[in-house]
């Protein structure tokens, strides 16, 4: 279950039967089975499901690092493929779920995006609420929506938290897909580039190696040319018949 609200809301949602909720749920969740954990972690939806490692691990971001590294073993040890041979295979998933989660949370950079995404959602969730009970008072109604009961407000956040985090992956695959397009472009110039210098490096290879059979091949033509046009013949023309003149008596 998605824990990323705190024990002190904007909404108006008593602390203590915040914190009450919160700490039902977490009892709730900690009891789950092998099974029904790893059903947990490939439910439909889990690939989006799991992007949020707080989610996977069912644990609040505000853990210490020594609670998130005592949940990890016990919820590493709970779906290892050792420990369900009957379902090794699904096992084998959750358990890789899990891994992934808690070193994304190892690294503080992943860390502190994922808990920027949860608060992202919690504020959207007290900023619809402060919109919903304006809306009320301006049309003079009791000023009270659902998410001011502690679960519904959980609902909420996790659903929209949940919506964050699949908008982000969606985001990050179209830059991949974007980087991937372009670096297969580069690469397709770069191999492109390299042939045609290669084709100009094997003509000029070629030309080399064939200018002294062309040289001589230019040189016998011309030998040749002067030697037809010594011995070649004059051109012989009829003369027409002299014309003799009469003589007059």
């Amino acid at each position: 279950m998605q824990h990323s609200i705190r024990n002190e809301c904007s909404s108006g949602v008593p602390k203590r039967n915040y914190a009450v909720g919160v700490k039902q749920i977490e009892k709730r969740d900690s009891v789950l089975t092998s099974k029904q954990q790893i059903d947990r972690l490939l439910r439909p939806g889990s690939s989006y499901f799991n992007l949020n490692p707080f989610e996977v691990l069912q644990i609040d971001p505000e853990a210490t690092d020594e609670e998130l590294k005592k949940r990890f073993r016990a919820l590493s040890i709970l779906v290892h493929p050792d420990k369900n041979q009957d379902d090794p295979d699904r096992a084998q998933l959750a358990f890789e779920a899990v891994d992934k989660a808690y070193k994304n949370l190892l690294e503080p950079e992943q860390k502190k995006r994922a808990v920027d995404v949860i608060q992202a959602g919690r504020e959207y969730v007290e900023h619809n609420m402060k919109e919903k009970k304006k809306q009320l008072k301006k049309d003079g109604k009791p000023q009270f929506v659902e998410e001011d009961d502690p679960e519904m407000f959980r609902q909420a956040v996790y659903k929209q938290t949940m919506k964050l985090f699949a908008e982000l992956e969606i985001k990050r695959k179209e830059r991949e897909a974007k980087d991937m397009h372009e670096r297969k472009r580069a690469r397709e110039e770069e191999i492109e580039t390299a042939e045609k210098a290669k084709r100009e490096r094997e003509w000029q290879k070629n030309f080399e190696e064939t200018r002294d059979g062309r040289v001589d091949s230019w040189r016998s033509f011309q030998a040749g040319k002067g030697k037809a046009k010594k011995e070649k013949k004059p051109r012989s023309f009829l003369k027409p018949p002299k014309v003799k003149m009469e003589q007059r008596e």
